[in-house]
């Protein structure tokens, strides 16, 4: 069946000059020195498809280039989440058919961070609920950040087949050391705001909880879940996070710019040096893991709403087979029309349906 051709607001296959898409997923607002770029996909928990970072690279370099900016503060819409990374439905559906698209892709995330490590600003995340995925990674990019007490940091990498180095293999070491980061990016384990704080993954964090009126200090995570839901009077109120990230701001704003461009810079070195040293390595592994069967598995099951199969894989690897592939490696062929190339669990020839009588090789 022919590929449709890429639609001509593609970021990934730009036409006729068109270098972003035309659907807004990011709203951008400057006024008294600080801009604020907020991703706007609350229904999606702000996660960032393709478009989404189009449109963040280009409101990072208006915020560069703009001398009325001071202060860059970088936030989700709502009070669910903050960022969840990248997403995932995109990702089942385009990035495990087309994974040279991947490489593409990663290149835009990687100039959206970069614009953020380079902006020449200060730059603070407003934590305004989950930082999950890529979503922590951005969240790393930046100078500060300020979090709702409600707020909940994680990783997802390796539960969904794919690797947190965006960001997070480079930098949760430099931020709250190296036991800390296995146990995040190897287990997939939150991070609370109140924990965040003491490991020095947030810069601060403010009450966002409110029960008959009153600010909860410290609530449980069962008063957290009635606030989301807005249940037995509970509810998320983001007024004394604005109030921090507005005091952060304006504290910024009273430092000399020239010493701040250059302190920021000064200040980036070892993430500058981890990240250099390590994402085109990661760029070109990723794009081409996509293509193999843990990221299908994991990204389709993360749609589908299941658990995903991974005893099976293990199992299967344990038995000597090989399961970087879906189906088994790609070694069989049909005497019937001759197709060779074909996944070694198939009984059947995929192209023309005749049982496939050569045995399969030793393991399948």
């Amino acid at each position: 069946m022919a590929r449709s051709p890429p639609a001509a607001d593609d970021p990934l296959h730009p036409r006729d000059g068109v270098a972003g898409s035309s659907v807004e997923d990011v709203r951008y607002e400057k006024k008294d020195g600080v801009a604020r770029i907020t991703i706007d996909r609350p229904a999606a928990l702000n996660a960032y498809t393709t478009a989404t970072l189009a449109h963040l690279k280009e409101r990072f370099r208006d915020a560069a280039l703009d001398d009325s900016v001071g202060v860059v503060v970088l936030t989700g819409s709502g009070s669910r989440a903050f960022c969840t990374g990248g997403d995932v439905k995109e990702y089942a559906e385009r990035f495990v058919r087309r994974p040279r698209d991947y490489w593409k892709y990663m290149q835009l995330f990687r100039e959206v961070v970069e614009s953020i490590l380079r902006v020449g600003k200060p730059t603070i995340a407003r934590v305004n609920g989950m930082a999950i995925g890529g979503g922590n990674e951005l969240h790393l990019a930046c100078d500060l950040s300020v979090a709702a007490e409600h707020a909940v940091i994680g990783q997802v990498g390796v539960g969904v087949g794919s690797v947190a180095a965006g960001g997070a293999t480079q930098w949760l070491p430099l931020t709250v050391g190296d036991r800390r980061a296995r146990r995040m990016l190897f287990l997939n384990e939150r991070v609370g705001a109140a924990e965040a704080l003491d490991w020095g993954l947030v810069s601060e964090v403010a009450p966002s909880v409110r029960h008959d009126g009153t600010w909860l200090s410290a609530p449980s995570a069962e008063a957290i879940r009635w606030a989301q839901k807005e249940e037995r009077n509970h509810r998320v109120d983001l007024s004394e996070l604005d109030t921090a990230v507005d005091r952060l701001s304006g504290r910024l704003l009273e430092m000399f710019p020239e010493c701040l461009r250059y302190t920021k810079a000064q200040a980036n070195f070892w993430k500058e040096l981890a990240w250099n040293q390590t994402v085109g390595h990661a760029q070109e592994w990723l794009t081409l893991h996509f293509a193999t069967a843990e990221p299908y598995e994991g990204m389709h099951s993360f749609v589908d709403k299941r658990p995903p199969r991974i005893s099976e894989m293990r199992r299967r690897l344990a038995d000597g087979q090989e399961v970087g592939f879906l189906h088994g490696a790609p070694v069989r062929s049909c005497p019937s029309c001759g197709q060779d190339g074909l996944p070694e669990a198939f009984r059947y020839c995929g192209r023309c349906g005749e049982l496939l009588t050569t045995p399969s090789p030793p393991g399948a």
